[in-house]
């Protein structure tokens, strides 16, 4: 037998020492600290809301090669800017700088970015409160804000 504690008493020592070595586990140190919260610009929130910076293509990871359409949005919230993606063909053009959109998570593994875009997390999914994906498939016509 190791040097575990066992005997009449030994439950108090088996417990802290269990409290003291969960520090050791990176998931557990993150969860604990809500560092996941703290680092995410969204500050843990399923979707957010923002204003258009600027419009920007970004080259895809190999072995693709494409210019995937993204725009820069600065959250309100907290006045941080990321970068959004633009899902569906020719949805950067029903987008203008200086519109109101509503992101929200792409949806990587552990909330990272997917495929073959490096460092974008997020896709645009309203342009002034109004559906990017009917917009694009012609459903309604973009307002006038």
């Amino acid at each position: 037998m190791g040097n575990k504690s066992n005997g009449l008493n030994a439950a108090k020592r088996l417990k802290n020492k269990r409290k003291r070595f969960r520090w050791h586990d990176a998931n557990y140190v993150r969860r604990t600290l809500h560092l996941k919260e703290k680092s995410d610009p969204l500050r843990g929130s399923s979707q957010a809301r923002g204003i258009v910076i600027e419009k920007r293509q970004l080259e895809a990871k190999q072995p693709n090669s494409a210019l995937r359409k993204c725009v820069l949005v600065q959250l309100i919230k907290n006045g941080k800017q990321v970068t959004a993606f633009c899902p569906k063909d020719g949805a950067i053009k029903k987008i203008d700088e200086h519109d109101e959109v509503i992101i929200e998570c792409i949806g990587g593994a552990q909330g990272r970015s997917p495929g073959d875009l490096p460092g974008v997390r997020w896709k645009v999914i309203k342009v002034n409160d109004q559906s990017l994906d009917a917009l694009v498939r012609g459903k309604i016509e973009k307002g006038r804000r």
